[in-house]
């Protein structure tokens, strides 16, 4: 369990020294050739080493613990911090080099120096990138328990922090493989256009991202259901003799590793005086069928009623 909570974190941590490498080079490249594409790929660097920081604040965070005022603990600070992430990510990395690539564009005296020096800092930041691109996908690899397929895994996954380095590090690489093919075509044609295009293209690509993971981290913070395999292991808990009905279920994930379960059960008349029973070994089952979450469960007995509705109050008698 201590090991999944952890999930994502190395991926943050990696992802960080990657980009402070990256970053240092880049800006060096910037400063000896003047490049659109460099400038852009810098700020991104720059960027997602603020974002890492972030991640690892709201992790700190997030492990606090309960308190008097926040008595299910502070998990969605993630999701919090995630959001300016995406935030900082959309205007820091991506609105700030569109505005920076487009001045170059239409600036007829834009030039690249020192194209060489570009190419080797750019593919050096491939490798870099690379790597905690890697170490993403075995993180993954490791919360994917599922095995769902991995567009499918980012977009059900209630870990923010992996994510968020995913996409950097997926839109890193994308956005080096860009700069790169922009100074190989401004070496190649001898006009900086091309140079301007693709810190065009890098700050456009971040903008979309930014705007991916704001989607999906609103619906977090909002507060998302338990995914349809962990539900379906819920569920099973309930399917005994002693229960008539699962009248009502509802779920909610409080972080990625933390769960409220409230559910309401017809129990069959014969064992309603072992209700107490009855309800404690649902619950064990639940955390049996989830270790690897902590799941705050709550199981009222009640009697159906047809005319029963998903609000937890029967409909009124017209």
């Amino acid at each position: 369990m201590e090991e999944k909570k952890n999930g994502g974190m190395m991926a943050v941590i990696a992802a960080l020294i990657a980009n402070i490498l990256v970053a240092i080079s880049k800006f060096i490249g910037y400063l000896l050739s003047g490049s659109a594409a460099m400038l852009n790929e810098s700020i991104h660097s720059v960027v997602d080493c603020s974002n890492q920081a972030l991640l690892i604040v709201g992790d700190r965070r997030a492990s606090v613990g309960q308190s008097e005022l926040h008595q299910f603990g502070e998990g969605r600070a993630k999701y919090f911090f995630s959001t300016i992430v995406a935030t900082m990510l959309f205007f820091g990395g991506g609105a700030l080099g569109v505005m920076e690539a487009t001045e170059k564009l239409f600036h007829p005296a834009h030039e690249v120096g020192n194209q060489w020096l570009v190419i080797g800092i750019l593919i050096f930041g491939m490798v870099v990138e690379g790597s905690s691109l890697r170490i993403a996908f075995k993180e993954i690899a490791e919360l994917n328990t599922e095995k769902l397929p991995l567009f499918k895994f980012l977009r059900v996954s209630r870990h923010s922090e992996i994510l968020i380095i995913f996409t950097e590090d997926f839109c890193a690489v994308i956005g080096l493989l860009l700069a790169l093919a922009g100074t190989i075509l401004t070496m190649i044609t001898g006009n900086a256009v091309f140079d301007a295009l693709s810190g065009l293209l890098i700050g456009l690509l971040l903008m979309f991202a930014a705007i991916f993971l704001a989607k999906e981290f609103y619906s977090l913070i909002i507060g998302e259901s338990v995914t349809a395999g962990d539900l379906a292991k819920i569920k099973s808990a309930f399917a005994r003799p002693d229960i008539e009905r699962l009248i009502d279920i509802k779920t909610l994930h409080m972080s990625a590793d933390e769960i409220m379960i409230a559910a309401k059960v017809d129990i069959v008349a014969p064992k309603e005086g072992a209700a107490y029973s009855i309800i404690n070994e649902i619950e064990a089952n639940i955390r049996g069928g989830l270790p690897d979450k902590k799941a705050y469960i709550y199981i009222e007995v009640d009697e159906f009623q047809e005319n029963y509705h998903d609000h937890g109050q029967p409909q009124k008698e017209e």
